[in-house]
């Protein structure tokens, strides 16, 4: 990865993208060891994570990663899943967040020199288009290796670097060493969640 001390960094992350690519891969993401990877690398301004809920479920498996989330260092963004039903007739579910994504892209670029997306939608690829000839230099994250890839090439093409996700399970994945952490770092429930939607 391409970055330099100096600039400023935010992490744009699709929660359910991401998600999908590393169990494409096989592995669990420890967002914390993520985080600190990304500390290391220039100043890191902020780190969205963006996830749908469902309002109606008493409990949603989503909700101890958001709480851990939240409460360790990353700025989480979230909205109702919106049901309907398709032309089949059957009951569907819908939450997604890209123009959530595109308009904190489009407000932080002023202030930012780089922008880390986790995401493999195409649909993104118009927004990166903008927010480089604003002068920003843009990095998308995702996997060519997984069958069928998760990144759009369109995507994939227009990103000034593409990182493969696979290349950054050792430092990233739960199962490897963890960093130390400070006491005030640490949350009531202090287990590293994942998404599991």
């Amino acid at each position: 990865m391409n970055f330099y001390a100096d600039e400023r960094v935010a992490l744009f992350i699709d929660g359910a993208n991401l998600y999908a690519a590393a169990r494409a891969l096989g592995f669990d993401i420890d967002y914390k060891r993520l985080l600190t990877l990304f500390q290391g690398k220039g100043r890191l301004i902020r780190a969205f994570y963006y996830t749908a809920l469902a309002e109606d479920q008493e409990y949603s498996p989503l909700r101890p990663l958001i709480d851990w989330l939240d409460y360790n260092g990353y700025t989480m963004v979230t909205k109702p899943l919106k049901e309907f039903t398709d032309a089949t007739g059957r009951r569907k579910l819908k939450g997604n967040m890209d123009i959530e994504l595109a308009i904190d892209v489009m407000e932080l670029t002023p202030h930012l020199d780089h922008i880390v997306l986790f995401s493999g939608d195409g649909d993104f690829r118009r927004l990166v288009a903008a927010t480089q000839r604003k002068g920003v230099r843009v990095s998308v994250v995702s996997t060519m290796r997984s069958q069928p890839p998760m990144v759009a090439d369109e995507l994939r093409r227009q990103a000034d670097t593409f990182v493969e996700l696979a290349d950054l399970m050792p430092q990233i994945a739960r199962d490897g060493p963890r960093p130390e952490r400070r006491r005030e770092e640490r949350g009531p429930d202090d287990d590293d969640w994942r998404e599991t939607a």
